[in-house]
């Protein structure tokens, strides 16, 4: 629990210049709107086979059958969860031939999934 100086118990003090204490650099001073976006990034990520797909397009680029294979989920699932995932512009596609492949907007998602997939681990 933080108490009323902005320091939280075992942590140090975690205020910043202005007083408000974050200790990851998040400056809620400018808004709320890198918190808006934010919340709707982990909504998109809030599915389990969202997490897999983003771990497989960490590797690299996958098509849908590709992606099918390795997850062992059907083609329609699949296609389901990209199209949430390039709505929320986590993911994109690129035509190859008949196909398209997907790939990650940015790779800060690959390592906030596995930071997550890692933590639950650890419970």
């Amino acid at each position: 629990m933080i108490d009323r100086t902005g320091s939280c118990p075992g942590h140090g003090d975690r205020r910043d210049a202005d007083g408000i204490g974050y200790r990851y650099g998040v400056n809620v001073g400018s808004g709320h709107d890198g918190f808006e976006g934010a919340s709707e990034l982990l909504r998109a990520l809030s599915a389990p086979i969202r997490l897999a797909i983003v771990s497989e397009l960490a590797a690299g680029e996958r098509c849908v059958h590709e992606l099918v294979e390795k997850l062992g989920v059907a083609q329609p699932l699949v296609s389901q969860h990209l199209r949430v995932l390039r709505g929320a512009g986590v993911v994109r596609g690129a035509r190859r031939g008949r196909e398209i492949a997907y790939s990650l907007v940015d790779e800060h998602v690959a390592h906030i999934v596995a930071d997550a997939v890692s933590h639950a681990g650890e419970r």
